[in-house]
Order: structure tokens, then sequence, then C-alpha cells
């Protein structure tokens, strides 16, 4: 899974010169203060990590290669009555409209199934190009097709509208419902992959499956999202051990018919929202996801992954600029969890499980703690001179080697630019948590360019603007006080 060979070589050369030129003071005694803080949060930090890579691992290796064993076992028995794929579509190219409905297609005329694909789209051009696609593809008899109209006003009014059309059937128990991005391409067999588990798991409300990407953007932006999907894996495979993933993706979740019905659950996908002390009341734009995921959650429902399922999305960077693309996605990635994170905590242990909770208030101090080291490094070589910086870059780029290297056990293929990679996402990532923490009501599409718009005053929104900045400000004041005292 080692890629780029000529990149790798580059780049353990540049680790090798550093090594090679560390100052000889950079572990002189007067520095162990410096040092015992950068292992004591070494060892917090990575101590989670390892749990991760261990539980995904075990999931990865021992635990789904026997649930796939059953699943085969089952055979048609295992196999839905009837399955649904939604797929919701607005302002995406056409190019990657046709690629998404004719693996949708053909996904749908391999299935041993009844199969009716749900459209919901904006523009009539989608509408005529499913059209064509249909008639030139001509699937089979148990293949039906159905076009849900809807007003531009976002993905959640889309998925809601799919939703209701799909109850209009009244489908069976057994059902299933394959809720799928407009930028989502199926892999050959992902339906029939995924779905035996529900039968073989009857508390099963949902499942998501491993993710691949073909990125329309710059080298660095391939690797970055490349990077984020090999993580993406692993994370999976652990919080799978589980049976609480902690996200129903977007891009291609697969979901109980009974439960996408499920008017209480239509209403929470469409109309979720959060009563902040400090906000006040705002609709979430972004997110179906988590909401999707919170409402299992809160219903009672499991939620798995699938790794030998696979889809491939296709991206397209907000920005050409790799700083400016990765910032906005940052942001509404992050977005999206904080503002699940504090209500799903209140679900508590029994409903959520002592591991998934853990993982949820974990993320509330991460932002701060992966920030502590270089804050402390860069305090210390203003104070003690350059040398401990110089140890300090040497510990980072061999660190993020052994994880690099690490995420290869998952299948993904790893490059040389991902050691540096992820200590941007931890850096940036944490800034970026950081920020939206304190603007919580601040909400966006990326490529839709579609923004929240809330009902208050002038002065309510100046209120919230100058409260969140004092806030952060504060916030950000303490972390230095804290910083301080540590070197």
């Amino acid at each position: 899974m080692l890629g780029a060979f000529p990149g790798w070589l580059l780049f353990l050369g540049a680790l090798a010169a550093l090594a090679a030129t560390l100052p000889s003071g950079a572990f002189h005694p007067e520095h162990a203060a410096f040092w015992f803080t950068l292992g004591v949060i070494g060892i917090w930090r990575y101590s989670l990590g390892a749990v991760h890579f261990l539980r995904g691992l075990y999931f990865l290796k021992v635990v789904f290669p026997r649930a796939r064993s059953r699943a085969d076992a089952a055979g048609p028995d295992a196999a839905p009555s009837q399955v649904y794929l939604l797929i919701t579509s607005f302002r995406i190219d056409a190019a990657t409209t046709a690629a998404v409905y004719r693996a949708a297609i053909r996904e749908a005329s391999a299935s041993r199934v009844p199969a009716t694909i749900v459209a919901s789209i904006v523009e009539m051009a989608d509408e005529q190009l499913i059209k064509l696609l249909w008639e030139t593809m001509a699937p089979p008899a148990h293949v039906q097709l159905r076009i849900v109209r809807v007003a531009g006003t976002g993905k959640r009014d889309a998925l809601a509208q799919g939703f209701r059309a799909i109850s209009r059937d009244v489908p069976a128990e057994d059902a299933l419902v394959a809720v799928i991005d407009g930028d989502t391409v199926l892999d050959p067999g992902v339906i029939e992959r995924a779905s035996p588990f529900f039968k073989l798991q009857p508390r099963l409300g949902a499942l998501t499956t491993n993710e691949f990407c073909e990125v329309h953007g710059s080298a660095v932006m391939r690797e970055w999202h490349r990077l984020r999907f090999a993580q993406r894996h692993l994370n999976m495979c652990s919080m799978a051990l589980s049976h609480r993933v902690l996200t129903l993706t977007g891009r291609m979740s697969i979901f109980r018919a009974c439960i996408v019905t499920n008017p209480e659950f239509i209403r929470d996908v469409q109309e979720d929202a959060l009563d902040h002390w400090r906000l006040g009341y705002f609709r979430f734009l972004t997110g179906d996801d988590k909401s999707s995921w919170y409402s299992l959650m809160r219903l009672g429902w499991d939620t798995w992954y699938v790794p030998d399922a696979s889809i491939t999305t296709v991206e397209h960077p907000p920005d050409r600029s790799f700083v400016r693309a990765s910032r906005k996605l940052m942001f509404r990635w992050y977005g999206n969890s904080l503002r699940q994170n504090s209500r799903a905590t209140r679900l508590g242990v029994r409903r959520l499980g002592a591991f998934t909770m853990y993982v949820l208030l974990d993320q509330r101090i991460s932002m701060w703690t992966s920030l502590l080291g270089l804050s402390v490094a860069l305090l210390s070589a203003v104070l003690n001179g350059p040398a401990l910086l110089h140890a300090y870059v040497l510990w980072i780029c061999s660190s993020r080697t052994v994880l690099t290297l690490l995420l290869a056990a998952g299948g993904h293929r790893i490059g040389p630019a991902f050691p540096l990679l992820l200590y941007y996402n931890q850096i940036v990532g944490s800034l970026m948590k950081i920020k939206v923490m304190f603007h919580l009501d601040r909400q966006s599409w990326t490529r839709q360019k579609t923004t929240l718009s809330r009902d208050q005053s002038r002065l309510q929104a100046a209120l919230n603007q100058w409260s969140s900045n004092a806030m952060l400000a504060a916030s950000a004041s303490l972390f230095l006080a804290l910083c301080i005292s540590l070197v």
C-alpha cells in the first residue's frame, strides 16, 4: 500500500537530516519539564488513538469476517423483500450526475429483489438526463424509477420529500432504503453485500460503508481526501465494534424502510434544530447525516459499518487554494459534529455505551490538547532557544510517519504527504473546531453557497457575534496561561 516511492525517499531523507542535525542540548536536564509535559500529552492523546487502532483491527480482521461468513451462509434468506435507492441531486455537474445514476441503475438491475430508484431533484435538466439514461440502459422489469421534484430549499427538505414518497408505498417491514448523495457512485455489489446484515442483526437500524474518492483538485487536495478516508475507515471499524458508528455518512447509508418512513424520524431530519443558551434557537442547515444518527440513537437502534462494501465519491473542492478549501470543509464537518455533541451525550451511557460516551466527551477536549504540544514547544523555544523546537519537529515527523504506516493496515493506500497532512489536520483542524465551537450558529454549504437565514434583529445578531468572540478570546487566554505555566 506504499505509493509514490520517490516521495517517500525524499521525506525519509529530510527526516534523517533532521535527526543528524539535532542539537545535543535538546536533551539537557534543564529541559526535563518540557519533555515531561510533551510525554504526558503524548500518552494521553496516543492512548485513545491506540485503542481505536486495536479495536479497528480486531473488528476488521476478526469480528467482521465472522459476520461476513454468517451473511454468506444465510444466502437469499437474508435478502430484503425490496430495496429503495433515494438519490438527492442539486447543482451537481452533468458528468457526475450521469455517473451516479448509471451506477444506481446498474446496482438496481443486479438486485435479486424489486428495486425502486427515487430521484429527489430540483432542476428539469437533471430529470431529462435521468430519463435519457433510463431509456438507454433499459433496466429489467423489477426496477422502477420515481422522480420527486422539490424546491431548492436544501438537502434536508429533499430527503424529507423522498422519505414521504417512499412511505406512500407502505413498504414491507424488511424493506431497505439506501440514501445516496448526488455525487456518490455506488461500487459494484455494494447494496447486495451490505443488506444481509439487517436480517442477521434485529436491532440494526442503519449502516454505512467504506469510502474512496475521486478528487477534481490539486495533488495535495487528493492526498488530503485520501488521508481522511483512510482515517475514517479505521475509526468506523472501531466504533462498529460497539454497534455505535458516530455518523451515518450522508454520501451513502442504508436504513430500514420502517425507520425512514417514521414521521418522527422524518421530522428529526428535516427540522432538526438547537436551542442554545446563548445563541438562541436555530435550525440546522447542514449535517443531515448527524441528525439521522442522533435520531436512531434516541429511538434505540444500533448503527454499523461494512468495510468490504464501498462507494466512490466525486469531490469538487470549494476553492482552488488547498488551505482555503480545507478550512471551509473542516468548518462544515466539525460544525456538524459539535452541534450534535452536547445533546448526544445527554442520551446517557445506557443508550450510547461507555466507549461511545468517552469518544464524544473527548471531542470537546481534543481540540485544546492537540494544540498543547506545539504551544509549549514554541514558548520553550522563545525562552530556551531553538533546540527544543528542532527536537519537537523531529518528534512530530517521526511519530506521524509511524501513524501513517499504521493506516496502511486498514487497506487504504498511503502516501509520503500523509505525515505532514496528519499534523496539518491536527493543528488547523483544532483551530477550526475551537472557532466553530463558539460560533455554532454559523453554517453554510460549501458547494451550493447556501447560508442559514435567521429571523432575529440586528441587535440580537450583533450580541451573538460579540458574545461568541468574547468567549473565544477568554478561552484562548486561559489556554495560553496554561501553556505558560507548563514551560
